[in-house]
C-alpha cells in the first residue's frame, strides 16, 4: 500500500489578540497534513499541527520541512509506532489524526463516539486576557448563554485588581452560582502562590492550572498539598517522556491534570496519562490549544469517546478570521457535532 502525502501551510488570523499573562497572538500558523493511498487517491485523512508560539517544543516557521521528513519515512514503509516524533508533539499529532481519518474513509470521523450522533460535550466559557470591564461583560455574557463553567485568565493584571473583579463577579447575579476555572499559566512566584491562592478561594474557586511554571516539582508538590484550591497541572506535562509521567504525578499528587493532545503527542499519549491519573484518583479534562477546526474536530471526537463528566475546554474555532469549515457547533454551554 503506497501511501502519498501533501503538508499546506495555513496563516489564522485572530479576530482580536488572543492574550495570556504571558504572550499575545495576532495570528497562528497551522499545517495541514493529508494522506492518501496512491491506488485510491480520493480518500484523504486530514490531520492539522498546531503548535503553539513560546511554548509548544516544535514550534519552528520551518516545520513543514519536518513535517515532510517524517511523512517521507511513512511513505518509505515505516510504521507510525516506529517513528522518532522526540520533541515533535504537534507533528504527531497531525500525522496520527491523518491516519486515523485515512483508516475511517476519509470523512473527518477520527473516533467512534455517541459525540457523533448528538451526545453533547460541556465546555468552559473562557474569558480571555483583557481590561477587567471588558472581562466582566464577556463573562457575563457567556452565562447569558448557558455556559455553567466560566474560566478567566490570571497573572497578568495587578493581583488586587483581579481579586476584586472576582469578586464583582460572584456578586452579579449570573455569577452567583456558575463554577469558576482559573488558568495563571505559571504566573505567580513559588513562594507567593500559596497566599494568593488562599485569597482566590474566597470567591468558591472551582480550580486553578498551573499556578507556577513547569518544572519546580517539589513546590508544586507542596502547593498541591496546602493550596485552598485545587490544582490543574497543564504546561507540566508538556514534554515529559512517557518513563517519568508516573513519577511526576506520585512526587506532585495534583487533584487535575490538562491534556492537550496538540502539545502531549497526540491521542495515544494522552490516554496514557488518563490511564496514569485514573490509578493514582486523579481528574483529567482535556483543553485545545488554539487548533483550528480540524484539530478541534479531532479532539472533540476523542473526547466524546471518554463520555467525560467534568466541562472540557475545548475551542470553538470562532476566534479566527479564516477558520476552515466548522464541525462542531455551541448551544446552551455545550458543544455539539455539526453534521
Amino acid at each position: 500500500m503506497k501511501l502519498c502525502y501533501s503538508v499546506e501551510l495555513h496563516k489564522l488570523k485572530f479576530k482580536k489578540p488572543a492574550k495570556t499573562s504571558r504572550n499575545v497572538f495576532e495570528e497562528k500558523l497551522h499545517w495541514i497534513v493529508k494522506l492518501w493511498v496512491k491506488k485510491n487517491p480520493e480518500i484523504i485523512g486530514i490531520g492539522e499541527a498546531a503548535p503553539l508560539e513560546f511554548l509548544s517544543p516544535d514550534y519552528d516557521e520551518d516545520l513543514g520541512s519536518i513535517i515532510e521528513s517524517k511523512l517521507d519515512q511513512l511513505v518509505e514503509g515505516e510504521k507510525f509506532e516506529d517513528l522518532d516524533f522526540d520533541e515533535l508533539p504537534s507533528v504527531k499529532f497531525a500525522i496520527e489524526s491523518a491516519l486515523l481519518d485515512l483508516e475511517n474513509g476519509g470523512k473527518q470521523i477520527y473516533f467512534n463516539s455517541e459525540y457523533l450522533t448528538g451526545k453533547p460535550i460541556a465546555i468552559n466559557g473562557l474569558v480571555w486576557m483583557n481590561d477587567l470591564d471588558e472581562m466582566l461583560k464577556e463573562a457575563i455574557a457567556k452565562t447569558a448563554l448557558g455556559f455553567e463553567c466560566i474560566k478567566f485568565k490570571v497573572g497578568s493584571h495587578d493581583f488586587d485588581a483581579e481579586c476584586r473583579f472576582l469578586e464583582q463577579f460572584r456578586n452579579t447575579q449570573q455569577g452567583k452560582n456558575v463554577t469558576i476555572r482559573l488558568d495563571a499559566n505559571g504566573a505567580f512566584m513559588a513562594d507567593e502562590a500559596l497566599e494568593k491562592l488562599k485569597e482566590f478561594s474566597r470567591f468558591n474557586i472551582h480550580s486553578i492550572e498551573q499556578p507556577i511554571k513547569a518544572g519546580d516539582w517539589d513546590n508544586m508538590a507542596k502547593i498541591c498539598k496546602d493550596s485552598k484550591i485545587a490544582i490543574a497541572l497543564d504546561e507540566e506535562l508538556i514534554s515529559v517522556k512517557s518513563s517519568e509521567r508516573q513519577d511526576l504525578l506520585k512526587h506532585i499528587s495534583p487533584h487535575y491534570i490538562i491534556l492537550k493532545p496538540t502539545l502531549l503527542g497526540g491521542f495515544k499519549e494522552s490516554d496514557h496519562w488518563i490511564s496514569l491519573a485514573n490509578r493514582h484518583k486523579i481528574g483529567w479534562w482535556a483543553t485545545s490549544a488554539l487548533e483550528a477546526n480540524i484539530g478541534l474536530n479531532a479532539i472533540a471526537q476523542w473526547v466524546g469517546k471518554h463520555n467525560t463528566i467534568l466541562p472540557q475546554g475545548l475551542g470553538t474555532g470562532l476566534l479566527y478570521q479564516n477558520n476552515f469549515e466548522p464541525k462542531s457547533e455551541i448551544k446552551g454551554g455545550n458543544l455539539y457535532f455539526k453534521k
